[in-house]
């Protein structure tokens, strides 16, 4: 431990020592009546001292984030065992809590330190707490921690510093979950496939929009979850949360996924696709939640929320513990089985259901800048009102499994990431010819400015093909009949919502790199032609009809070029091939 860490160590026990006499191991939160978050420093001391104190509390160093410092996970285990193979045999339920992937959204770090004190202390979760393995990430985004500040969070009602949103490379870490472009996204690989968590909670801060709400929250999709997992989900799980949350004179609502507008007339559920924390989890059948306080209200008010929101869902992973953990079972041997998987999705517009909504009478007032119509909410004109919440999805797009995807072992940045998210994989002993289908990109679209490093590609479409290819020594297997099957399916299949290929790790196929001289490939277009017969009507029918191909001598060649053995294989083949 460093010499630094050890000094804020002695501070806080004598700060604590000082107030009260009472060894009750306040937060920098408390301590500064609930107006400040802690720094870096700070954080890890506070649970290194509680780990000091307290037995039932471990905290390890996991993998080196983008900032040169490691990620740090603190776990709490009643019977002071933390090997978590050893927990999964005495069916303990596990429940992970990531705090500060945006660091500005500082609540869940200070919410969560209480709680763990609380928890050791046995002043909450008394009973609950022995069946369960509470794991927290103290601070995932690391070098926005230390990039600490006290304007980035213009709209936001304190803490009075806080970290910054971007990561030590200025990633949003909250859309590198499924790509993995940072290390921080290969450490939370590394601890998430370790912990396989029963509950995983991700904490933030929102707005948007103006409403009574301290605190909303993100569920997964419950049409995205396994029908082993949904009904729970939705008629036990989620109306419990609610429920405790309005028995904690904090009531709480569905995320309020609106911008720029009143959200008086409804609004939709959020699409956590797998670039997300809760998008992720769930394709490993985790419950994942993503909690939202509003930025408007005070700090302390949306910590304790934050803080309750926890007690909360530790209640309902205990009281539903049994249910939990054979559904997820159940679930993860039916997705091994499972012949269809939709990768993509859309929100069905016609299926609605309506929600009590605590808001504020929103208006549009004059400006006092522009002279142009601003929205303006009324906080003397609060209201509740039944409104409109569309919360289903249906699949737009559903593929059929193969029995193996087949990787050529030159694709390792793809390999390394199935591997780290714990993939089972095998590699061919010998150079092999093998019957596979092919996808060829027919066309797709790309985002014409950069998004978190990627010119994501979109709208992609494809023709299949079968074929014999011979592959060598070393090329991988990926079968298909494995509890990562999600993942795998929803990684590796182009169009996939967050697949690889939409996020720009095949590109290199996109481009030709061979080509022809026309008038070298003259004679050989003609041979080409004249030794297929079908090709040459095709090519007669369309100078016939495409002004433009008759025309051109160059559009010409190409087409038939295209169209023959000489065109270079590699070009628009998708380099991940299915044995089906």
């Amino acid at each position: 431990m460093s010499k630094g860490i050890l000094f804020l160590l002695y501070t806080f026990t004598i700060s604590i020592s000082v107030l009260g006499q009472k060894n009750d191991f306040l937060t920098k939160f408390e301590l500064t009546n609930q107006k400040e978050t802690v720094t870096y420093e700070e954080g890890i001391a506070y649970y290194q001292m509680l780990a000091d104190k307290f037995p039932e509390i471990k905290m390890q160093e996991m993998g080196i984030t983008d900032s040169g410092k490691p990620l740090h996970l603190v776990l709490y285990s009643y019977d002071k065992e933390f090997d978590i193979q050893k927990n999964r045999s005495k069916r303990k339920a596990i429940f992970l809590i990531n705090n500060a992937i945006h660091p500005g959204e500082s609540d869940g770090v200070d919410a969560s330190m209480m709680f763990l004190r609380d928890v050791a202390l046995g002043k909450t979760l008394k009973k609950e707490r022995k069946g369960t393995v509470f794991a927290i990430i103290p601070f995932y985004n690391i070098g926005g921690v230390l990039n600490r500040n006290s304007h980035t969070r213009v709209n936001q009602n304190g803490p009075v510093a806080y970290g910054f949103r971007g990561n030590a490379r200025n990633y949003d870490l909250n859309r590198d979950f499924i790509k993995g472009d940072t290390r921080n996204a290969w450490a939370f690989w590394e601890i998430f496939n370790q912990l396989n968590p029963d509950f995983f909670l991700d904490t933030h801060v929102s707005n948007g929009a103006d409403y009574q709400y301290a605190i909303t929250l993100i569920a997964t999709q419950k049409d995205k979850l396994s029908d082993h997992l949904s009904p729970l989900f939705e008629k036990e799980i989620k109306p419990f949360l609610y429920q405790q949350m309005e028995a904690y004179e904090e009531p709480m609502t569905p995320f309020v996924n609106v911008y720029g507008r009143k959200p008086d007339n409804g609004f939709n559920e959020f699409a956590d696709w797998p670039r997300y924390s809760s998008g992720y989890a769930a394709l490993f059948n985790t419950y994942s939640f993503m909690s939202e306080t509003h930025m408007l209200k005070p700090y302390d008010r949306r910590v304790n929320a934050t803080y309750q929101l926890i007690i909360a869902m530790g209640k309902s992973l205990a009281s539903n513990k049994k249910e939990i953990l054979e559904s997820r079972r159940v679930a993860d041997l039916e997705v091994m089985k499972q012949a269809e998987f939709p990768i993509k999705w859309e929100l069905d517009a016609k299926d609605s259901t309506l929600i009590s909504f605590k808001g504020y009478e929103g208006r549009y007032i004059e400006s006092k800048i522009t002279k142009q119509k601003r929205l303006y909410y009324d906080k003397s004109q609060p209201f509740e009102r039944k409104i409109v919440y569309k919360n289903t999805y249906k699949p737009s797009l559903v593929i059929k499994k193969p029995s193996y995807y087949v990787i050529p072992q030159g694709w390792h940045s793809v390999l390394k990431r199935l591997k780290q998210n714990g993939v089972t994989m095998s590699t061919l002993k010998s150079d092999s010819t093998i019957d596979i289908s092919k996808y060829l990109i027919k066309d797709y679209q790309t985002v014409k400015s950069p998004y978190e490093g990627h010119y994501f590609h979109y709208n992609v479409t494809m023709d299949i093909q079968n074929e014999k290819i011979t592959f060598r020594q070393g090329d991988y297997l990926i079968p298909v009949n494995q509890v990562k099957n999600r993942y795998i399916v929803e990684s590796l299949e182009p169009q996939a919502e967050d697949s690889f290929f939409k996020w720009n790790f095949f590109d290199m196929i996109l481009a030709s790199k061979e080509s022809f001289s026309s008038y070298v490939f003259e004679e050989l277009a003609e041979k080409v032609l004249l030794e297929n017969p079908v090709l040459m009507r095709e090519f007669e029918l369309k100078k016939q009809e495409d002004e433009f191909f008759s025309k051109s001598r160059y559009v010409q060649l190409n087409w038939i070029y295209e169209r023959s053995s000489y065109r270079e294989k590699e070009f628009l083949r998708y380099p991940i091939f299915r044995i089906e």
